[in-house]
């Protein structure tokens, strides 16, 4: 569905003034002051405070019907109902002009499937158009995005002596996150170097894009036979980042078997062990599973003498712990769907992890079982 002339719903609570458009042409009796300027009422697109307004115009149509706005994710809203199922397009279309695009099937370089066992979104145009772009489309395919021996650092290699075309491959990569979590983590690692990147940093990048020629229609999937329970694994790889020791924090989190969603992100602070970091990582994904050691700590309170240091806000876990909210359970390396989060892998590892995080892709061949 699509509103029509979205932004231009929105009133403007502020004073925003700007020029007179070209071609503005004053009445017989009226007379411009020197300098002359207009004041919006309304908001206009290129504003930069239009999406925010109109996000405020949205969500308070919403929250009129009886909606309630989520705390955690603001884009998500709630409403209590005896049923299982509301309608939120009857509120819209009395308060805007909808429109009916039809069944989905590309969305903003998102290419969606439907089938009896379940929805797949994957971005194979994008990808390809991508890698025509870096002039990589011929190039010979790698198992994994990252090699497992390199540990990226800001002093390696020569500067670039533009960091633009490095820059404009990361963006494109950032996109394509959306429907490949598999390349996550190193996109995550090499966008590290945006403001000083050298000719060893976009050989990473490169080999990134060799990753994706591999397989460019690898996608998600959403199983619609999939149990209504969430699991989430998390971990944390300690001091990963050589010029500042900070550790790197990996999640994911499922819908039953339905990934829906992922992070590899660089944590706040150093921590002053793998413990911490994995406390902290247990603390983003406020969920269920860690390594036994953080896992100790949420659950036994002798040990709290020994982590002062860690921030009062990451024991809000154990209150989860204790009221039930969360259940916490260690889940060895073998099985830690997390790990693809935060470390280069070795082929071998990497693939086996790869094939339990719920991705298909439905331009390759399928079993015939």
């Amino acid at each position: 569905m699509d509103v029509s002339n979205a932004f231009l719903h929105s009133t403007l609570d502020e004073e925003i003034y700007m020029s007179l458009p070209q071609g503005y042409t004053p009445g017989p009796n009226e007379v411009l002051p020197p300098n002359h300027v207009c004041r919006l009422h309304k908001s206009l697109y290129g504003l930069k405070q239009a999406s925010r307004h109109w996000n405020q115009t949205f969500t308070k149509v919403l929250v009129d019907a009886g909606y309630t706005q989520s705390e955690s994710d603001t884009s998500f809203y709630v409403k209590a109902s005896p049923t299982a199922f509301v309608a939120v397009l009857s509120t819209l279309a009395a308060a805007f002009m909808i429109k009916d695009l039809g069944t989905m099937r590309f969305f903003l370089g998102l290419e969606i499937v439907r089938s009896v066992s379940g929805i797949s979104v994957c971005q194979r145009k994008y990808a390809l158009d991508l890698l025509e772009t870096a002039e990589l489309l011929a190039c010979k395919p790698v198992s994994v995005p990252m090699d497992p021996y390199a540990h990226l650092s800001l002093e390696d290699g020569t500067p670039l002596p533009s960091a633009r075309p490095y820059r404009e491959l990361i963006g494109r990569l950032l996109y394509l996150m959306i429907t490949r979590p598999d390349i996550t983590f190193a996109v995550h690692k090499l966008s590290q170097f945006l403001q000083r990147p050298s000719d060893f940093h976009l050989q990473a990048a490169h080999r990134v894009f060799k990753y994706v020629k591999g397989n460019p229609g690898q996608g998600l999937f959403y199983s619609s036979n999939s149990e209504l329970c969430l699991n989430a694994f998390a971990d944390a790889d300690w001091s990963s980042y050589r010029d500042t020791c900070i550790s790197t924090t990996g999640y994911c989190v499922y819908l039953g078997t339905s990934i829906i969603c992922w992070r590899s992100q660089k944590q706040k602070v150093a921590s002053r062990s793998s413990t911490e970091a994995e406390y902290r990582s247990l603390v983003d994904v406020t969920r269920e599973v860690l390594c036994k050691s953080a896992i100790y700590i949420a659950t036994n309170l002798v040990f709290h003498e020994r982590t002062k240091h860690i921030e009062l806000d990451c024991h809000i876990v154990r209150n989860q712990l204790k009221v039930g909210t969360l259940t916490a359970i260690h889940v060895t390396s073998v099985n830690q769907l997390a790990d693809i989060l935060t470390k280069p892998l070795h082929p071998s590892p990497f693939h086996s992890l790869f094939g339990r995080l719920s991705v298909s892709s439905f331009y390759l061949p399928r079993d015939p079982d």
